[in-house]
């Protein structure tokens, strides 16, 4: 710079680059002034306290600018006649910031800032290198003393040690050239994985990236890459919920923008350079960007492009499922606009689908005729499920069920109606009806009208306990089984809420379905217990029998027992009819009283001798 840019540039503040930038936002002005010498320049006194910059253009000579930040500034000639055309900036640091002194600071600053910037920045960095001497070389002779004189034997050798040699030196620090600028088709994949290991710190590789460019009314380009794994804090709400780093022409700005990816995406790792957001962008003023809001949306969009290649090789995306299904299926809750892709890209084991998972579409091809919804059931696990009683009547019929084993499965379920305009139907709540002939029909409605007593005998019996007593439409073999309304929480739903640490109990008030009691009468205990009823309505029996049968459907339904204890002496009574023990048998199993203590001086044992 000459003396008048010195003056012009760096005099004032309100006359500094920093200054006119901001008139030039003010005013509508383009964005080229970044990365002009004298924007930014006074948040160097942020560290300093007096700073120094030499400076020679090829039509001046070298002056001097200096100035303590008091509001005023001295330029001078420079007494070095050897000073080479370009600037030299000191700082003179404040005594609390001289952690800046330190080389691992700089190197710091520099990699999270001015990584991807289009120059070589060098810093002078020491190394140390040990290096082997002989004696003879590292000795030499003190001032003031005499040689001594030995005699070399032939054949000795010459002792060597290891010295430490300190050099200085300049080392070029941001090495990564910014990758995303160039085109895709150029990039191998060993430099696609050695990029994903500078800005994501992973040992391991990616499993798939995307690379591309958005043009038009918005320009940025963006490499997203997809883990092999989770991170094992993936859900908790204290990590940091973006590692997407956003730059603005190669210059970092920050890697914590939440609006830039939503939640459930937040395992992608990569980087998004933007051309049109400015540079000096505040937190505030970028949260209602709408620049951002556009980049979020493309970005959303190629992740379920990188996606959907995966699934093409069912290896990998076997693993990427295992790792980040989850995070799908928040996606399904959290993101409408997105919902129907995501759900082709889920996969449930099923009745059919025993050893690898299936996707709905493929579901879907395998749909009888008459079918026209999709049976789903929920659980704790694959393995509870394929024996449940649920499953009966849709095993006969060879319909095939679903499997949704993940507690997330039941808020998917709520957000989630249907799949190419088939409904989804739960198995363990109201509204399961299968096609059935006209014979069928005939029979049911028989069997309805036989059995309408047992079933008000039944709800008298177990009174606020259930709702109603119906016939089922889903079981074959067992005799009963517990259902909730087609609106409220399942079984397994009650289970997850109830196990929530810090849940709202107000909510289970109204959420807690109402139980139904669904008798399969063609069952052989239903048979017999329509007989004592029909013969008899105040049958004792009946009424331990019907207890008996509800606390057991409950534990067949996933629900929780209400009184363990009087379960447990239902069924021991039950064992004692099958062993055919009576009164008497009781009576001696009575506990033996416990005899009166020994008088004052005789210990038991003596009482044993």
């Amino acid at each position: 710079m000459t003396k008048a840019d010195l003056v012009n540039n760096l005099g004032t503040i309100a006359r500094s680059g920093t200054k006119a930038f901001m008139e030039a936002i003010e005013s509508g002005g383009d964005m080229s002034m970044i990365g002009q010498f004298g924007v930014g320049f006074y948040s160097a006194y942020l560290v300093a306290d007096r700073v120094v910059v030499a400076s020679k253009h090829n039509d001046d000579e070298a002056h001097v600018w200096e100035s303590s930040a008091g509001g005023t500034f001295t330029v001078a000639p420079l007494d070095d006649a050897e000073f080479p055309r370009g600037t030299r900036m000191i700082l003179h640091l404040k005594e609390d910031q001289l952690e800046y002194l330190e080389e691992r600071r700089v190197k710091d600053l520099i990699k999270k800032h001015s990584e991807f910037i289009g120059y070589d920045i060098e810093l002078m960095i020491e190394k140390t290198t040990e290096k082997e001497v002989t004696d003879d070389d590292e000795e030499e002779t003190k001032e003031g003393e005499e040689p001594k004189v030995e005699e070399v034997k032939e054949g000795a050798e010459k002792k060597t040690k290891k010295v430490k040699e300190v050099t200085k030196e300049y080392e070029v620090q941001n090495k990564n050239k910014p990758l995303w600028t160039r085109d895709p088709k150029d990039v191998t994949k060993e430099e696609y994985a050695a990029f994903y290991k500078a800005i994501s710190n992973d040992w391991e590789d990616h499993l798939a990236v995307k690379h591309f460019s958005v043009e038009g009314q918005l320009e940025f380009r963006s490499v997203l890459y997809a883990p092999k794994r989770a991170p094992f804090d993936q859900f908790e709400p204290t990590k940091k919920r973006n590692n997407i780093k956003l730059y603005v022409r190669r210059v970092f700005i920050m890697d914590n923008c939440e609006d830039l990816c939503p939640d459930w995406l937040s395992f992608l790792k990569g980087v998004v350079d933007s051309e049109d957001l400015p540079l000096n962008i505040s937190r505030e003023n970028l949260q209602q960007n709408k620049i951002l809001k556009v980049i979020k949306k493309n970005i959303v969009k190629k992740a379920l492009d990188m996606f959907e290649e995966i699934a093409e090789n069912k290896e990998d995306y076997e693993k990427f499922y295992e790792q980040f299904g989850k995070n799908l299926k928040l996606g399904i809750h959290e993101d409408s606009a997105n919902r129907k892709k995501l759900c082709e890209l889920l996969r449930y084991h099923s009745t059919k689908a025993t050893e690898e998972p299936t996707a709905l579409k493929d579901y879907v091809t395998r749909m009888g005729e008459n079918q026209k919804s999709i049976y789903y059931i929920t659980g704790d696990s694959k393995k509870k499920l394929e024996n449940s009683p649920f499953l009966e009547e849709a095993k006969r019929r060879d319909v095939e069920v679903l499997f949704m084993v993940d507690p997330i499965d039941e808020y998917v379920m709520q957000q989630v109606k249907d799949f190419e305009d088939f409904k989804f139907v739960c198995l363990t709540k109201e509204g399961v009806k299968f096609d059935e002939s006209e014979d069928e029909k005939k029979q049911r409605e028989e069997d309805k009208a036989a059995y309408d007593k047992l079933c008000k005998q039944m709800k008298e019996i177990l009174t606020e306990k259930v709702e109603k007593v119906v016939l089922t439409e889903r079981l074959s073999t067992s005799p009963c089984i517990l259902i909730t309304s087609e609106f409220g929480w399942s079984a397994h739903m009650e289970q997850i809420m109830r196990n929530q640490a810090l849940r709202d109990s107000s909510m289970s008030s109204y959420m807690v379905s109402k139980k139904t009691m669904e008798i399969n009468p063609h069952h052989p205990i239903v048979k017999e217990l329509r007989k004592r009823v029909d013969a008899d309505q105040s049958d004792k029996t009946v009424k331990d029998l019907v207890y008996l049968l509800f606390d057991t459907a409950l534990l067949t339904s996933g629900f929780n027992l209400e009184d363990p204890t009087t379960y447990a002496e239902r069924i021991h009574r039950m064992i004692k009819l099958g062993l055919e023990l009576g009164a008497e048998d009781d009576a001696e199993s009575e506990p033996v009283p416990v005899a009166a203590a020994p008088a004052t001086g005789t210990s038991s044992m003596e009482m044993v001798d």
